[in-house]
């Protein structure tokens, strides 16, 4: 009988993360300045992001090892179990083998806390005494007031609206670990003031938030950034997802045909994709291996968005990235999958989805 999960021990956890930067078909487009229209200066960055995520932002080391301090609070939940969909298999009649990374067995519930231990712990080594964040459906959020509260740091988290109202009891769960949660737009930042006089009863949206956040980070001295997708340092720390995944498949001698994961800024999916992708690129994989990447259709940025530069939120407070945009100023209508509802998407999953390497569909969240 095959088996229904897949297990690893605590020693199997990855001790490192994987960067895809060196081994991306082409240089990535860096973000510009949208005053000098140049590559931004890393002082610039410096006043968002602690320096060692600027670092591993630009970093073109294939491999960056896990600080210790980090890996300790990855033993509380990692290694994740793979599961056998035994039972979807049988409901679609397929004979297909279908595999699941579950990354709810974390405290906060989500693959979200690879990045915000890693951040955070970063934060604080520099002295930051206070992170600044957006979320969607809490999720993020939840994870950062984690991994916040593990490092003695304060949490700052601006939930966007229409989530806040929806979903009360992630809010809850942010308070639980200390953190300070507001709805975006507030009346708490220049961005969400601005927002409010236009629209008083705006739902908010992860660009709204992200100015917020970021505004919030700017104006304290005390405090950073933090982000929960978009950004190659928050991509390569999920890739401890994808690479326990190919151990585990590894462990029943098996290795996939098609990978796919839903993108709402492409964190959960690249981190479970990318260590697949090295093994093509590096001619380890015994097999071809495709890549699909699932967009909500009420937030099409990759299947009807335009490549092109443009601003990471809806005030114009960060630099351009490179990416699929449905426009910075988008704001996509209440669904419930809050973290789907980002106007952009990560610049090396759009690069790969240009070189038609990752594949990318929509669906309304009624049909799914």
């Amino acid at each position: 009988m095959a088996n229904r999960k897949i297990l690893l021990n605590e020693d199997e956890i990855p001790k490192q993360w994987y960067n895809i930067l060196p081994d991306l078909p082409e240089p990535l487009p860096p973000p510009i300045d949208p005053m000098t229209r140049k590559p931004v200066e890393p002082e610039k960055l410096m006043a968002i992001f602690p320096k060692e995520c600027i670092r591993q932002e630009i970093s073109q080391e294939r491999f960056i090892p896990i600080p210790d301090e980090v890996l300790e609070v990855y033993r509380m939940w990692r290694p994740t179990p793979l599961f056998r969909a035994k039972k979807l298999e049988e409901a679609l009649k397929t004979p297909a083998r279908i595999y699941y990374k579950y990354e709810g067995v974390s405290p906060p519930g989500s693959h979200k806390p690879n990045t915000a231990v890693a951040q955070a712990y970063f934060a604080r080594k520099e002295g930051v005494e206070r992170l600044a964040t957006e979320t969607g459906a809490g999720q993020w959020g939840s994870a950062l007031a984690f991994g916040c509260a593990t490092f003695d740091m304060k949490a700052t988290i601006y939930m966007v609206r229409i989530s806040y109202d929806q979903k009360p009891y992630r809010k809850v769960i942010m308070q639980a670990w200390g953190a300070d949660v507001y709805p975006s737009p507030s009346d708490r930042t220049e961005s969400g003031r601005r927002i409010l006089k236009e629209n008083p009863n705006s739902s908010g949206s992860l660009g709204i938030a992200i100015s917020e956040a970021v505004e919030d980070a700017i104006t304290h001295d005390d405090a950073k950034y933090a982000i929960g997708s978009v950004a190659n340092h928050v991509l390569l720390h999920q890739t401890v997802i994808g690479q326990e995944a190919r151990e585990q498949l590894n462990q029943i001698d098996d290795y996939p045909d098609l990978i796919v994961g839903c993108i709402g800024g492409g964190s959960s999916f690249s981190g479970l994709y990318w260590p697949f992708y090295y093994d093509k690129v590096s001619g380890r994989a015994p097999k071809d291996v495709k890549f699909l990447a699932v967009e909500s259709s009420a937030c099409p940025s990759v299947t009807k968005g335009f490549y092109t530069y443009d601003h990471g939120d809806t005030a114009r407070i960060t630099p351009m990235f490179k990416m699929h945009t449905l426009g910075h100023t988008f704001i996509p209508p209440p669904i419930h999958a809050g973290g789907l509802r980002y106007h952009g998407m990560a610049p090396t999953l759009c690069l790969l989805n240009r070189k038609g390497i990752v594949e990318t569909i929509a669906y309304n969240q009624v049909e799914v």
